[in-house]
């Protein structure tokens, strides 16, 4: 799985972005159905607000967004071209301030002064260090009644069974020659899923208050966790919900672009 110099080499140097990030949004027809349709409706009960922090922003493919439901948005990425990028695109936006972090740090956002800390389809690729150390950061940067969505990978629920089955090269080709097991992991990593994740916010002072698993039709591959600090008003036991119907959600909204995408 990726090292985080991997990540910073690959967004920052290797990958050409040819549609800003756009083109990951494609199985949904676009990130405008993307937006409206998927993320939107999951971070409703918290914006608009006052700051939100983005972690890890690209191009701004969620930046087009976010700065339209806050007063500030503070945007960080460990990709000097992606922030380059960004400024270039929302530079007459005083409302927008992007800084490159070295992936794992959040030393630029003042304390208790964010309301919404957001992040989508980037820290999937992160493994268990650059997770633990930005969670550890959230209760230091969060207000009290504060909320973070986090999207991340949840692989680590299968690293024992995926250790097993590589210890006999055969029967991982022949699992995937009969569609059995999942060819494309998707870069997700090994050291991250929903228990772990639920557990090191607890070390961190924070309490995970939803988990949505999420994934492909043969894997739990990914998990959308809501967290909040531990005295917040918001704070409750954790509800996680296997969500079936995500990859059905993503065609329908794919089929729904036809007639309600922004450029048909």
């Amino acid at each position: 799985m990726p090292t985080l110099e991997d990540n910073k080499h690959f967004w920052g140097n290797e990958y050409g972005w040819p549609s800003l990030g756009e083109e990951w949004s494609a199985d949904w027809g676009g990130s405008f159905m993307q937006w409206y349709g998927t993320i939107l409706p999951r971070i409703a009960a918290y914006v608009p607000t006052g700051t939100i922090l983005e972690i890890a922003c690209g191009c701004g493919r969620w930046t087009q967004y976010l700065k339209n439901v806050c007063r500030h948005l503070i945007a960080v990425d460990l990709s000097p071209r992606c922030i380059e990028v960004c400024k270039r695109r929302f530079g007459d936006e005083a409302r927008i301030e992007f800084h490159v972090n070295d992936g794992t740090s959040l030393r630029m956002v003042p304390e208790a002064s964010v309301d919404l800390v957001f992040s989508f389809d980037s820290l999937v690729h992160a493994d268990a260090s650059v997770l633990t150390a930005y969670l550890s950061e959230l209760p230091r940067i969060l207000k009290r009644t504060g909320v973070a969505f986090i999207h991340h990978s949840n692989l680590g629920e299968y690293a024992r069974l995926y250790a097993s089955i590589n210890k006999i090269p055969w029967l991982e080709k022949w699992l995937q020659m009969f569609k059995v097991l999942e060819q494309d992991l998707h870069g997700r990593d090994f050291s991250v899923d929903a228990r772990r994740v639920e557990t090191w916010a607890a070390k961190y002072g924070l309490t995970c208050i939803s988990q949505e698993i999420i994934g492909t039709t043969k894997l739990w591959l990914d998990c959308l966790s809501t967290l909040v600090q531990q005295d917040s008003p918001l704070a409750r036991p954790n509800r996680v919900l296997r969500n079936k119907a995500f990859v059905q959600e993503k065609a329908n909204l794919k089929a729904l672009s036809w007639l309600y995408g922004p450029n048909n």
